[in-house]
């Protein structure tokens, strides 16, 4: 253990931390410092090796040839913000004032209050109960990112684009986006970011607002990220996000969900493909959601297809505190393993403090319907194409979850091509 220690050392040692938002940064710094970096003896960190998201330099990603696929969502009427090796890039980025909502750059750090007031806000209250050292040195170190505010129904979604150039790049990126009262907002982002990515999104939906969030992660076959979502949900308020991986040595994907206001309503979802004949896959989706109001919904629905010695982890949890009634919590994790060489580990989790609720969870590893197979083989479907229709058929309830048709379409799309690579 040592060695391991003495590198994660070295990174907070060599840390600075980021411009802008000074107050917030340094208790972020004080907050990783107490805490340390994570190791295996972590519980919630026992499936996951954070060993190479410890060392000081990234680990080299030879960037990936995507030229077979056209850029994702090209089709939509959309706002574009990109960011190469986590720098923004407005050259090739369109004018933030068509989206119809306020768009500022982070790494001009400028000194506006509901900014100042969410930064690092909702990460420090996604630490408790369980210390997340990522999001707080993203907090600390982010050089740039994206801050949205949305006053009404936006004109346009907003894509973040991440386009991965350098293979030792190791881009921290901070995004912050408040949905006021009544407002609309659809956020999109795609691409590997780079050979290490640190991502935190810090969401606030204020009362009766609507928040729908669409990831891709890119396909580079050495990346590593590691990415935090924060959001509070108010009174009435929608928020809804869907994250497909595909690829990727190392993937967590963190989410923290509070809701905190009545009849809110909260959907998170995932869609992992992972075949370790194309190098190591590990994937892991991490979600904690408190239900602290009544006639709260909550829905998480997470699913993984892997093969060749890939593997998927699941830990989500949903916690309802006292006077919490008339909660409507729900959790779905299930793999499907297209070989014996895979594994899928999960960890569930229930914490009920009010006594009106409906609560539910299961989880389940599993191989290809034979019986599903067969019958699609006996009317002539080849064997290769009914695989891909099964699998897209176990993953169709974590798509479902995305409300825009179009961008549902493109998902499924990306999905078809991944399976028709991948083949046997």
């Amino acid at each position: 253990m040592a060695a391991p220690q003495a590198k994660a050392s070295a990174r907070l040692d060599a840390l600075q931390t980021g411009p802008g938002f000074g107050a917030a940064r340094a208790d972020a710094l004080a907050r990783l410092r107490a805490m340390g970096l994570p190791d295996r003896r972590d519980e919630y960190w026992r499936y996951t090796d954070p060993a190479t998201l410890n060392v000081q330099a990234a680990p080299a990603a030879p960037v990936f040839d995507a030229s077979d696929e056209a850029p994702l969502f090209d089709a939509l009427d959309r706002v574009k913000l990109v960011f190469v090796d986590g720098v923004f890039d407005p050259a090739a980025s369109d004018d933030p004032a068509l989206a119809g909502v306020e768009i500022l750059r982070l790494a001009d750090a400028p000194d506006i209050s509901w900014a100042n007031g969410l930064y690092g806000t909702l990460e420090t209250a996604g630490q408790t109960p369980v210390a997340r050292p990522f999001a707080a040195l993203n907090t600390a170190a982010a050089t740039d990112g994206i801050l949205i505010r949305a006053t009404a129904r936006a004109a346009k979604p907003v894509h973040l684009i991440y386009i991965h150039e350098s293979e030792t790049s190791d881009p921290i990126l901070h995004h912050l986006v408040k949905v006021e009262p009544g407002a609309e907002l659809t956020l999109l982002e795609t691409g590997p970011a780079g050979a290490r990515f640190n991502k935190v999104l810090e969401v606030d939906v204020a009362t009766g607002g609507r928040f729908h969030h669409v990831q891709v992660q890119g396909r580079d076959h050495q990346r590593r990220a590691v990415t935090h979502l924060f959001t509070r949900v108010a009174e009435e308020a929608l928020f809804k996000s869907f994250t497909l991986t595909a690829n990727g040595v190392l993937t967590r994907n963190e989410c923290v969900i509070d809701i905190a206001g009545d009849d809110a309503v909260a959907h998170v979802a995932g869609a992992a493909l992972g075949d370790g004949a194309t190098g190591a896959f590990h994937h892991d989706d991490t979600v904690f959601i408190t239900h602290g109001a009544e006639r709260g919904e909550s829905r998480q629905v997470f699913k993984k297809v892997l093969k060749h010695g890939a593997v998927g982890t699941f830990q989500g949890k949903i916690l309802v505190k006292p006077g919490a009634q008339k909660t409507d919590g729900y959790q779905i994790s299930q793999s499907l393993l297209l070989d014996d060489d895979s594994q899928f580990l999960a960890k569930p989790e229930l914490e009920i403090y009010a006594d009106d609720v409906k609560c539910s969870h299961g989880s389940t590893t599993g191989a290809l319907d034979e019986t599903a197979l067969f019958y699609l083989r006996s009317r002539g479907v080849p064997q290769e194409e009914a695989v891909a229709l099964l699998v897209l058929s176990f993953l169709a309830d974590a798509i479902a979850e995305i409300e825009d048709e179009d961008i549902q379409a493109e998902i499924v799309a990306r999905l078809e091509a991944w399976l028709s690579r991948h083949r046997g």
